[in-house]
């Protein structure tokens, strides 16, 4: 009988030690996610020198291959080189290359982040620079991407020269904001293309009706709600629909043929989408090339600097995440201790 009492009080006291560890999870996620929500996501530019990237994947493999003499040679040259530099300071300075990089999802997101680098590159390039754009998004929601391309377009009415370039993906949404640069290089897979809107909805009103459930919309105005998942859809709401979908589609080709003029738009816009030497055929592209490619080459007579917006991170935010993590993994272990001990009361 003490035994048992014994084992029932440690039961207990694992339990209620789970109960508060739940607790202090919950607490400790409310308290981080009312943090988020006050933030005021200040963040800072990132600056990386890609000349200096380059010049250390060189040095590591000259160091393991090249002998002390040939070493010497270059550490030579190198010093001459230099010298001969410090004796033209009067030169022009060196054609700048500002790195971009761009990551879509449907909602592109991270258009802000995207927005204050694309500020940051304005106040420093010129004419004589180069904005490169590292462009991936198979595309999405149509007033985000129009926003993202607007931001390239801020680019262009600078007369900055801007190049994308496209290694694995830049359809519909992502050839929105590509067709905005004065040069689009592409990988030789890389998609491109898919100038085209769809929308997808899915409609349960005949479930409703099935089992006697009315919905009932409200609007003002003949085309505030033209079709809707729960309610019964007409003819004439769906044809609103679709011209507005063609709408949209219009809009998209017109910004093409602003900014590739000579490109066959109506022959493109189908819909369909091709890889990157079907591109170059069609003119959807200028050059076939890898985006390491065009940087490495660009080193050679360009300073390359990588730009981004990095969103600081409060210490609420890294506090709240290690706690949450900290605790759910004593839970875990917790109960797989008490169903261990469970199992064994019962």
């Amino acid at each position: 009988m003490i035994e048992f009492l014994s084992d029932y009080g440690l039961f207990l006291a694992k339990a209620v030690t789970i109960v508060i560890a739940i607790l202090m999870i919950i607490a400790v996620a409310a308290a981080t996610a009312q943090s988020r929500q006050r933030r005021d996501h200040k963040g800072e530019i990132q600056v990386t020198p890609l000349n200096d990237f380059f010049e250390d994947l060189r040095d590591a493999l000259r160091h393991n291959i090249l002998d002390k003499d040939e070493l010497k040679d270059i550490e030579k040259a190198r010093k001459k080189e230099e010298k001969a530099k410090k004796k033209h300071k009067e030169e022009a300075r060196r054609k700048r290359v500002f790195v971009l990089d761009f990551d879509g999802d449907v909602k592109a997101s991270g258009v802000e982040e995207f927005a204050n680098e694309v500020t940051a590159v304005l106040t420093m390039a010129e004419k004589q620079d180069e904005v490169v754009l590292r462009l991936e998004s198979p595309g999405g929601q149509v007033h985000s991407y129009g926003l993202a391309s607007s931001q390239l377009e801020r680019i262009r009415q600078k007369e900055i020269p801007l190049t994308v370039c496209v290694d694995k993906v830049a359809a519909s949404g992502g050839y929105m904001m590509a067709c905005t640069a004065n040069k689009i290089i592409a990988a030789p897979f890389a998609i491109l293309g898919s100038i085209g809107v769809v929308a997808e909805l899915p409609n349960f009103n005949r479930i409703l009706k099935k089992y006697d459930v009315d919905y009932d919309i409200y609007t003002a105005g003949d085309f505030k709600r033209t079709v809707t998942m729960l309610g019964e859809n007409t003819e004439e709401g769906k044809k609103k629909f679709v011209e507005e979908i063609e709408e949209t589609h219009v809009l998209f080709k017109d910004l093409i043929k602003r900014n590739r003029p000579a490109l066959d738009v109506d022959a493109v816009a189908t819909g369909e989408h091709w890889y990157g030497q079907q591109c170059v055929d069609l003119g959807l592209i200028d050059v076939i090339q890898t985006s390491d490619d065009y940087l490495y080459d660009a080193s050679q007579s360009s300073d390359i600097f990588e730009v981004s917006y990095e969103v600081k991170k409060s210490m609420a935010d890294r506090l709240g995440f290690a706690m949450e993590g900290a605790l759910t993994r004593s839970v875990t272990r917790l109960m797989g201790i008490l169903q261990s001990r469970g199992k064994h009361l019962v």
